[in-house]
């Protein structure tokens, strides 16, 4: 499916999130502290945004970012070479079941709206405890529903009714948005979540709104 929508993602997502999407990233990029030197692993990179903005935030960190489709690597290492971050991130090709890295090497792992697309998320999870250093921090940004019952109910509305159609129609594809809308409602909640996050492996576990819930970025430690 990324293969498919990978010529306009960046676009797409910025129209459906009517532009949020940028603060959302700035916000994660934020939420920790990146020494100079810091490794971070950014999974499903898709094409590096999160990546790019942790290195803008931080332009003495290293970034490794990794994702299961070649197109969007590809968009990704373009966008990285444009903006003269060679130095600073990295992009390849990699599975977040099996990871190529040794354990504790990563100082912080971030995850931007992959984690859902994942059947096997205690195995990633796992192996996200394996590279971090102790002490390392996981920050996993995912959709969900609005807390508040009217904004739940009007976002539903645009989220089930406006956004597949429109998706659907902007990514040239007739399932793609579609599927977005199936998976956020199979996602666990936050509690369930992190309570997976815990049995991971994983301590101090927070979670931070973002845009009423629309978004939120889910945190611990190693």
């Amino acid at each position: 499916m990324f293969e498919d929508i990978a010529f306009s993602y960046d676009f797409q997502t910025s129209f459906l999130s009517l532009g949020r999407d940028l603060q959302w990233r700035k916000i994660l990029a934020g939420s920790f502290r990146v020494q100079p030197g810091s490794w971070v692993l950014d999974m499903a990179t898709g094409t590096a945004e999160i990546g790019i903005e942790i290195c803008r935030q931080n332009p003495r960190a290293r970034v490794i970012g990794l994702d299961y489709s070649p197109r969007m690597v590809a968009i990704g290492a373009e966008k990285v070479k444009t903006r003269g971050l060679e130095n600073c991130i990295c992009l390849s090709l990699g599975d977040a079941r099996s990871l190529p890295f040794e354990n504790n090497c990563f100082d912080a792992v971030t995850m931007g709206f992959g984690i859902r697309n994942m059947q096997e998320r205690k195995e990633v999870l796992a192996e996200f405890t394996r590279v971090l250093k102790p002490g390392g921090r996981l920050l996993i940004m995912e959709f969900d529903y609005p807390d508040d019952p009217l904004m739940r109910m009007l976002y539903r509305f645009y989220f089930h009714r406006i956004l597949p159609a429109v998706g659907n129609w902007l990514s040239k594809t007739d399932y793609a948005y579609s599927y977005l809308v199936d998976s956020v409602r199979a996602f666990p909640r936050p509690k369930e979540f992190l309570k997976e996050m815990e049995n991971g492996g994983f301590k101090h576990l927070q979670v931070k709104n973002l845009t009423w819930g629309i978004a939120r970025i889910y945190s611990g430690k190693k």
